[in-house]
């Protein structure tokens, strides 16, 4: 789901409260992994002796952890946690062959570097930390709360909360970014704002977001560096 027009009105303009800390989706959100899936998922498909799927298939099952993902990109009845287990061999084998930082991310992290920020995911821990390390985006944040730690998993708070503990933020000053659905949820049940970024993998299921942007580039007319200073 696109936004063609948006209104951008700056943070300061629509909030008294200052945000000061800042957490972040993964997939979607900070990186497009698309590529680096749909090579994934296709490789056990061919160990299945299953036919490939487009990344536009593959793209509608990402958001919700890599079980369901295999689950969902597997016919009926062909899921096992064997099967979950060797998509995480093959995925970790090839996780940044293209998986990229979405244009316009890095200047809007290098501006606001003074804040507390963090990523939460739904991304299995060791590949999140694999994947922020290799494409240099460890600087940036004081924590990645990824799957396996744990915790349930956005739409639930947990993450949210471990976050905010991580980060000493209090919940009316933090604010969430996600391209789906679950991220929105999370936010919600743990009364953060959430931003709604339209350019990843997933959609907002007609769910209030307080802030919408179409694209990276959006988020510093939203949130300029100058108010936050």
């Amino acid at each position: 789901m696109f936004f063609s027009q948006l209104t951008l009105t700056p943070y300061a303009s629509v909030f008294d409260m200052p945000i000061d800390a800042f957490l972040f989706d993964l997939d979607g959100t900070l990186v497009d992994t698309i590529p680096d899936l749909t090579t994934s998922v296709n490789l056990l498909r061919e160990e299945l002796d299953l036919p490939a799927v487009s990344s536009d298939e593959v793209r509608c099952h990402v958001g919700d952890g890599v079980g369901l993902l295999v689950q969902r990109a597997l016919p009926e009845g062909l899921f096992s946690e064997a099967r979950r287990i060797r998509f995480m061999e093959i995925y970790t084998d090839h996780l940044t062959d293209e998986s990229r930082i979405y244009p316009g991310i890095t200047t809007f992290l290098e501006k606001h570097c003074d804040k507390p920020m963090a990523v939460v995911t739904n991304k299995p821990q060791p590949l999140a930390d694999i994947l922020i390390d290799r494409l240099g985006l460890i600087p940036f944040f004081q924590g990645v709360i990824g799957a396996e730690q744990a915790l349930q998993k956005k739409p639930h708070p947990d993450m949210v909360h471990r976050a905010l503990d991580l980060l000493g933020s209090m919940p009316e000053r933090t604010l969430l970014f996600g391209d789906h659905h679950v991220d929105l949820r999370a936010a919600h049940a743990a009364g953060i704002k959430s931003c709604f970024c339209a350019w990843g993998l997933g959609h907002d299921d007609n769910l209030h977001a307080d802030f919408q942007a179409a694209t990276p580039a959006d988020l510093l007319l939203l949130f300029p560096e100058s108010i936050h200073s």
